[in-house]
């Protein structure tokens, strides 16, 4: 495999684990694994729908005007200091998420789920202010954080699933750093900001 096809898969892979599909995964695994899984189909759809709104094609869409605006592709959000505002943007999505999930009075874990991928984007945009993290790797390791909590809480093995995200988790920062978008010591803070902040969102609340 020569370096051209390892750059196409390293692009692929971190187009596929953007950091915004943290929510919505987290959804369909308590739609799988806890009580909200006897809910009917309806409602999961017009939930994944309102996640799928406001914490992936919102923030996507105004991200990407943002940077047509400046002239920019997404390389150049590689400075640490033109990263600011996409992440205002996506933290704008995800408070409006959550306050119209609670105007709707949806299940408690939920709004948990979101202010959880909230909690990651927060703690990620401060470090950001002195060094620049990695937002894939803090998401996957968000996911990874949120299933012991939810395999704590829920009671449900969580082993292979467990298995395949930390299996995920190193293809992701694998690809973060084919791209130079990231160093090693980057890609493991993110993941441990994911896992710690997740898990301790998620217990607590």
């Amino acid at each position: 495999m020569n370096d051209k096809q390892l750059i196409m898969i390293a692009k692929v892979t971190s187009a596929l684990f953007t950091p915004f599909y943290l929510p919505l995964v987290a959804m369909i695994t308590l739609f799988m694994f806890s009580y909200l899984s006897l809910l009917p189909l309806y409602y999961k759809l017009a939930c994944l729908f309102i996640t799928y709104l406001f914490t992936i094609l919102l923030p996507t869409l105004l991200i990407r005007i943002y940077l047509r605006y400046q002239g920019w592709r997404p390389i150049h959000l590689r400075i640490k200091d033109r990263r600011i505002i996409p992440y205002i943007i996506s933290i704008l999505c995800y408070f409006t998420c959550y306050h119209l999930m609670s105007a709707l009075n949806m299940p408690h874990f939920m709004g948990v789920v979101v202010i959880t991928a909230l909690a990651v984007q927060i703690l990620c945009s401060m470090i950001n202010i002195w060094w620049k993290v990695s937002m894939h790797s803090a998401a996957i390791g968000g996911m990874t954080g949120g299933l012991i909590a939810f395999s704590l809480l829920f009671n449900f093995n969580p082993i292979w699933w467990l298995c395949l995200i930390i299996l995920l988790s190193g293809i992701v920062g694998s690809s973060r750093m084919t791209l130079r978008q990231h160093s090693l010591a980057q890609v493991l803070v993110g993941y441990g900001v994911g896992i710690v902040t997740a898990f301790t969102t998620i217990i607590i609340m």
